[in-house]
This record gives structure tokens, C-alpha cells and sequence, in this order.
């Protein structure tokens, strides 16, 4: 069920995440998701939002080194 208009009209698909930390702009691409056929949300599980956190984390280490960093995930690390 969509958490911002409540629908349940869903489809399966991916998007790209994208969180701003410090000035560096992290970009995650191909991340899985259902997408709402209503309003547009994306809406994560909980396994793919953990994965993200990781992957947002891990990027935390290095953003005094980076303006932008572009991760683009293969599929099958989701799953």
C-alpha cells in the first residue's frame, strides 16, 4: 500500500535514490521498487531500504573526498 495516498494499485519496477549529505550528493541507481500507479511514490522493502542505509553509510566514509558519487547496483545484489 502506498504510504502517501494510500492505494494499492502498485508496480514492480526500479528507481534511482538520491540523499544529499554534507554537499556531496550520493546517487544510488537500479534500486528496485514498487512504484504507485496513483501518485507516483516509490515504495521500498524493507530488505532494499536496509540495503540502502548500508550503501548510504558506506559512502559517508568518503564524502570529504567526493562532490558526487554515483553507485549503479546490479540487479541481483537486491535480491
Amino acid at each position: 500500500m502506498c504510504n502517501s495516498c494510500f492505494s494499492r494499485e502498485k508496480i514492480k519496477t526500479t528507481t534511482t535514490f538520491t540523499v544529499e549529505y554534507k554537499g556531496c550528493i550520493i546517487v544510488i541507481k537500479n534500486v528496485p521498487c514498487y512504484e504507485c500507479r496513483v501518485c507516483g511514490e516509490a515504495i521500498f522493502l524493507d530488505e532494499t531500504s536496509a540495503r540502502i542505509e548500508y550503501l548510504v553509510n558506506a559512502a559517508k566514509k568518503y564524502y570529504k573526498r567526493l562532490l558526487l558519487l554515483i553507485i549503479t547496483v546490479l540487479h541481483n545484489w537486491f535480491c
